[in-house]
């Protein structure tokens, strides 16, 4: 094939502006497309699913909008790289705890709690064991500083608990304490077992507590996807490198060519091997990809035709295991609509993906009724699939017992004209939505930079990115949070 006439082929004789694929349409993908685009760069983007925004999904069929992926701004301030296109949108966020929650997303100061009997939980109960759960939390530092051998959180929970016999809980007490190790768990998709002593609490987390995208997260995705090149339903198979070209093959049969390409799928691809790397990756990115945790995390959203739940921000079900605990979401409080959302993380959100949506629905509709005897069928039910879903195969990040530190910078590190996004790159803020859109914007920004330097279109280029725009304007900085 003459490859000049190939409509496909981004590498044109006549082209002045360098040439960019980018490969997925989630949030950093799109932020890194987005740059590119406005610096005057030639940007396709690439996408296997028949949507944009990747693991962020809001959902509309409930007749208003759900997030079925991501649904918190992570640190609401202005200092988070998503307030100016926030603000610029007009979109509002529901805060649902300040800074330093132990729950990370929620301050307990709108809940109720029931046993798996469906009896409320004493209050003040909640309240103590959440402080006996700080202060054990406390003492894991000093079993990380004498230990130079990683271990799991679990582990360290237990090593505290011999050494502090006062600090046990018993009965009810118990229970509670396994729904606090539950919503820790939720943080990071991953059981305690699973995550690092040593760096589960090294990330840097923004001031201003955490908020709820009250309209979702699907206008952002609207809004950078503006005028972008996007290719759905183009599953990337091959990506070959060579003479400083990159060429990519997709499943549908269809190849692409460019002077670079910012890889952005989910960790869970790359562990998976869905793409084809020629020539292979070397052996320290390979290994980056095989020792950084995925986990996942999956909601069950219900709609009713009446609020029959008290007008609180959540409610869960204690429970003998971590894994039986539950919690709910109230969509209502924050955004007026009938809707809970069931959340589930580590092993059990993987063993819900087992069953159907309906027998998933069904299992939280009892839960439902336990609590509330006055409790209707839902009209309309969603369930995620984060899981098994072939196009992300887990929900995001976490640190894994023995990790190594560096692995996310190895991950990040670009090879010749590759570069890498995606949440799991993001250093500081794997895991979130700002951070997996400041991984595509650095993406872009050393992508800009190193083809600048090789093609010397320094002069020829508006190097201003979409983000830049924003910050222009001092206006943009006034977030709209409800629940001051």
């Amino acid at each position: 094939m003459d490859m000049d006439k190939d409509p496909n082929n981004l590498f044109l004789k006549d082209s002045v502006a360098p040439c960019v694929i980018v490969i997925g349409g989630g949030i950093s993908g799109l932020a890194a497309a987005r740059m590119l685009s406005d610096a005057s760069f030639k940007v396709i983007l690439l996408e296997s699913r028949n949507r944009l925004g990747g693991r962020i999904h809001t959902d509309y069929s409930f007749g208003c909008p759900v997030d079925m992926g991501a649904s918190w701004l992570h640190g609401v301030c202005n200092e988070n790289p998503l307030a100016p296109l926030i603000c610029s949108l007009g979109l509002t966020l529901y805060r649902t705890s300040g800074d330093n929650s132990v729950l990370y997303d929620h301050d307990l100061e709108s809940y109720t709690l029931f046993d798996m009997d469906g009896c409320k939980v004493p209050q003040e109960m909640v309240v103590e064991v959440g402080d006996v759960f700080k202060r054990i939390l406390k003492e894991t530092e000093k079993v990380r500083d004498e230990n130079t051998e990683d271990m799991s959180v679990l582990q360290a929970i237990a090593i505290v608990l011999d050494r502090h016999p006062e600090l046990r809980q018993e009965g009810l007490a118990y229970e509670v304490m396994q729904w606090y190790i539950c919503r820790m768990e939720a943080w990071f998709a991953a059981d305690a077992d699973m995550i690092s002593l040593k760096l589960w609490d090294q990330e840097h987390v923004l001031s201003g507590g955490h908020g709820l995208m009250v309209q979702g997260y699907d206008p952002i995705i609207k809004a950078l996807a503006k005028d972008i090149d996007v290719r759905l339903n183009h599953r990337v198979k091959k990506i070959s490198t060579g003479c400083n070209k990159v060429a990519i093959d997709v499943e549908n049969g269809m190849s692409f060519m460019a002077d670079a390409v910012i890889v952005t799928v989910p960790l869970g691809i790359l562990k998976a091997n869905l793409i084809q790397f020629e020539p292979k990756l070397p052996e320290w990115k390979v290994a980056a990809i095989s020792d950084i945790g995925v986990g996942s995390e999956n909601k069950i959203a219900l709609r009713f035709d009446t609020v029959f739940w008290p007008n609180v921000e959540l409610f869960g079900v204690v429970a003998p295991t971590s894994y039986s605990c539950g919690y709910f979401l109230n969509l209502h409080k924050a955004t007026g609509h009938p809707v809970l959302v069931y959340m589930a993380a580590g092993r059990f959100a993987y063993d819900l993906e087992k069953f159907s949506d309906e027998y998933a629905a069904n299992f939280v509709t009892l839960q439902l009724k336990k609590m509330f005897p006055e409790a209707t069928e839902p009209v309309q039910y969603l369930v995620s699939r984060w899981g098994t879903d072939p196009d992300s195969l887990g929900c995001y990040s976490y640190d894994v017992v023995g990790m190594a530190g560096d692995l996310y910078e190895k991950l990040r590190a670009p090879l010749g004209n590759i570069f890498f996004g995606g949440e799991a790159v993001s250093v500081e803020h794997q895991g979130s939505v700002h951070g997996a859109y400041s991984a595509g914007v650095m993406a872009a920004q050393n992508c800009q930079s190193h083809l600048l330097q090789r093609l010397g279109n320094m002069n020829k280029l508006q190097l201003m990115s979409f983000r830049d725009e924003l910050l222009l304007e001092p206006t943009l900085f006034a977030l709209q949070i409800s629940r001051m």
